[in-house]
């Protein structure tokens, strides 16, 4: 198949590249750098099958880059829970509005599978848990909003054009080439770095908050049998089929730790039901969180370049995470 990856240069894209290109597809990457970096794919060198473009999916030039692509993967977005509360109107644009700017760009192209890559974020904090797709959506602050707007758009082209398209809400992804960037965030990145400089990892409350730490290629695995069945109009969990607790992350990476507050609108459990996605795919995951955490620890050296997050710096990094997501109404 001839395929196209929005965000192609990101952690996951770059993960997704990996698998395509390893299947024989050829690759076509668009992805601006505002978050991904082109040396996520320097391992790949320059084989034939793949094509780079940096450039953004809101630039109308890039539609001449769906011409007979078969599969399309719309990875590009703007993450992040602070930056978004910060900056909504960017966070719009990137993720709404580049949503439909990139499912016009496939329709236009008559493109044979379309699949987004929604977000778990859009539950909130949920009633049920292992949390299904029927769920109430509660999305908490903009990045969860948009990301929920766009998953909308995407089933809503699938309904009225009739594009085959479906949408995966993928939960706590994590695996090398995971983000270092600036911004307070996933929480792989800051232990790694932490452990890195010999610095406590900062536990948020009690370390018994658990999460469905889902390894990156057991997410590509999703993509690509996604776009390999006829499932149209769709939403399905990508999930890891358990949920860990923080602190057996700790027990696995290995180091002091420091308590810092627990934070509004985070759940206490993030937990992917996959039935659905088992059931319509027969897809599920293969990778534990100690084989995961071990493939981290071989790569930790990527993390160097990540920022070094001590208390005071979070405390003042997630200032408007309190002031914005206090009244959420989680008893917090």
């Amino acid at each position: 198949m001839r395929t196209l990856v929005t965000g192609g240069a990101g952690f996951i894209g770059s993960h997704l590249v990996d698998r395509l290109l390893a299947d024989g597809h050829t690759v076509v990457v668009i992805d601006n750098c505002s978050t991904g970096r082109l040396e996520n794919l320097d391992h790949l060198g320059k084989p034939d099958g793949l094509t780079v473009h940096v450039a953004d999916i809101n630039d109308p030039g890039i539609r001449p880059l769906f011409k007979d692509v078969d599969w399309v993967f719309h990875l590009a977005a703007l993450a992040d829970i602070v930056p978004s509360i910060q900056m909504p109107l960017p966070y719009h644009r990137a993720n709404v509005d580049g949503t439909v700017a990139v499912l016009e760009s496939a329709r236009a192209a008559n493109v044979k599978r379309f699949v987004y890559a929604a977000s778990s974020s859009c539950y909130g904090i949920p009633d049920t848990v292992p949390t299904p797709e029927t769920a109430e959506l509660r999305p908490l602050y903009p990045y969860a909003l948009t990301k929920m707007v766009g998953e909308a758009y995407v089933l809503h082209w699938a309904q009225t054009y009739k594009l085959p398209a479906v949408a995966l809400r993928l939960f706590n992804v994590y695996g090398p080439r995971s983000r270092t960037s600036g911004t307070y965030g996933a929480v792989f990145g800051v232990f790694l770095a932490q452990k890195l400089a010999g610095h406590p990892f900062t536990v948020v409350g009690d370390g018994r908050q658990t999460r469905d730490f889902t390894f990156v290629t057991d997410v590509a695995d999703a993509f690509v049998t996604a776009a390999a069945h006829d499932i149209v109009g769709r939403t399905m969990n990508v999930g890891s089929g358990k949920t860990y607790s923080i602190n057996r992350l700790i027990e696995l990476l290995g180091g002091p730790v420091v308590h810092i507050p627990k934070r509004p609108g985070e759940p206490d459990t993030t937990f992917a039901d996959t039935t659905r996605i088992e059931t319509l795919l027969g897809w599920h995951a293969h990778v534990g969180l100690e084989q995961g955490v071990q493939a981290m620890l071989d790569h930790i050296d990527y993390w160097r370049a990540a920022p070094l997050w001590t208390v005071a710096r979070i405390q003042d990094a997630t200032s408007d995470w309190f002031k914005y997501l206090g009244n959420t109404g989680d008893g917090v």
